[in-house]
């Protein structure tokens, strides 16, 4: 099956999702976050098949939010979050925290974030750039920018 391609959309959204758009992109992007850079840590994790974790690993190093750093003489790599990848870290953070608002029951959310700069546990917020108020998505308006499809 022909997957669509996102990327030429003239919107941001389809094309983050262009990226990460399948299930296992970000899953995998949460795994290197953590720590787990080796292909046959992330496969044990995941339980995912080798065959589609090449796959994801390939298109996420062509996108260039993961780097391959060889680690012995065989052809072996640790996958490293590029800057690109660790933004895209940021966009999980906060669907997690929609997701541990609303999908965590009463067990409550299966991770904490411990805020470096302050040594609090934490959760990502969003913020104005401009003014540091909180922004949400009734907060806003859409406007037409300077890619906005003709």
């Amino acid at each position: 099956m022909q997957r669509t391609n996102f990327g030429q959309m003239a919107c941001s959204i389809a094309r983050t999702l262009d990226v990460i758009g399948e299930p296992w992109s970000p899953l995998i992007l949460r795994d290197v976050w953590a720590g787990l850079s080796r292909f046959d840590q992330l496969q044990a994790d995941l339980q995912i098949s080798r065959k589609v974790l090449t796959e994801r690993l390939n298109h996420l190093v062509d996108q260039g939010v993961l780097e391959r750093r060889p680690y012995d003489n065989r052809p072996r790599y640790e996958y490293h979050l590029t800057v690109k990848g660790a933004e895209l870290v940021d966009l999980l953070m906060v669907m997690a925290g929609w997701g541990d608002k609303w999908l965590a029951g009463e067990a409550g959310p299966p991770v904490l974030y411990r805020h470096h700069a302050c040594g609090e546990i934490s959760r990502a917020d969003l913020r104005c750039a401009h003014c540091g108020e909180p922004m949400h998505a009734g907060d806003v308006d859409l406007l037409p920018g300077p890619g906005a499809a003709v």
